[in-house]
């Protein structure tokens, strides 16, 4: 029991040894990395960063000649720190489990990675440091994130639609065409035209504006099935690989995100471009609405009153 106890607080290499089976594997360990990060689910824990603590252990396959001291024969460490870096700049996460995940799987990405030991641990929490630790093998690799791990996720046409746009006796037309241009689409919406609730405080009017953004879509998706409204990137890369027109209720993603957007969600024109270079879109189509001052994507705009899109 005493030796149970000791291997469950072990430092993951450790643990690695312990459980390494009748073959003996190679290891390489990263220790103590601290970053400082906005992660957490309390309200508390987001507009403010804190340290955690990063211990990673990767087995790797041993190699059946000689490196020759030769760099690009091994796997370097400054895969294991650029593994956390990506993640770490990827998206606003609420869970140590799905960061440690995350930096488990592309970690294991590597050709020679064979099992990865994660432990995550917050500092700044309480009296003590509080953490999660996982083991994972390439067996426990989710086939969905393959794609976006690679860099090879779907480019998709995002086209903003204004209200007048929404309310045009074109719209059924447009979506026929979106639907049939053979591209994954997801559709941008601004604020409704509706009253919406004043706060006092500029956050808490974000999240009331988002919202407002999000209730504008569930009208137009009670207008047409075929638009199906997404909150999460998951859902959005899962509409994009199956040719679900895609209608973004904005607040997880933008509220989750590292690096958001820069302007405030009734410049919503913005919102969707921001939208657009975070999904490398092929272009971003504007119906009824000024083209954003600039962007990183292509642009087109169209008038509300234009029968087609070609």
């Amino acid at each position: 029991m005493s030796t149970d106890i000791h291997l469950a607080f072990a430092h993951p290499s450790e643990r690695a040894a312990a459980t390494e089976g009748a073959a003996p594997r190679d290891r390489i360990s990263l220790r103590d990395h601290i970053a400082e990060v906005e992660i957490g689910a309390f309200q508390s824990e987001r507009g403010q960063t804190q340290r955690v603590r990063f211990n990673v252990v990767v087995e790797v396959a041993r190699q059946g000649d000689r490196i020759d001291d030769d760099v690009d024969r091994i796997l370097s460490y400054d895969r294991v720190t650029e593994a956390i870096a990506h993640e770490l700049r990827e998206e606003r996460l609420n869970l140590l489990e799905t960061l440690a995940e995350r930096v488990a799987e592309r970690i294991l990405r590597e050709p020679r990675a064979m099992r990865v030991f994660v432990r995550i641990e917050k500092l700044d929490r309480g009296p003590g440091a509080l953490g999660v630790e996982i083991v994972r093998g390439p067996e426990d690799l989710d086939p969905a994130l393959v794609g976006q791990m690679s860099g090879q996720g779907p480019h998709p046409r995002v086209v903003y639609l204004s209200n007048a746009a929404i309310a045009s006796s074109h719209l059924t037309g447009w979506i026929d065409w979106l639907a049939g241009a053979g591209a994954p689409v997801v559709l941008c919406l601004g604020l409704p035209d509706t009253d919406r609730p004043c706060a006092a405080h500029p956050l808490a009017q974000r999240r009331v504006d988002l919202l407002a953004i999000e209730q504008n879509c569930w009208v137009l998706a009670a207008r047409d099935p075929r638009c199906v409204v997404v909150g999460t990137r998951t859902e959005l890369d899962w509409g994009m690989k199956h040719g679900q027109i895609s209608l973004w209720a904005p607040s997880k993603i933008v509220l989750d995100a590292v690096e958001g957007p820069k302007s405030r969600p009734r410049d919503s024109v913005a919102l969707a471009a921001w939208l657009a270079e975070h999904l490398e879109a092929t272009e971003l189509l504007v119906i009824g609405e000024a083209l954003p001052v600039a962007a990183s994507v292509p642009l087109r705009a169209v008038d509300s009153t234009s029968a087609t899109l070609a």
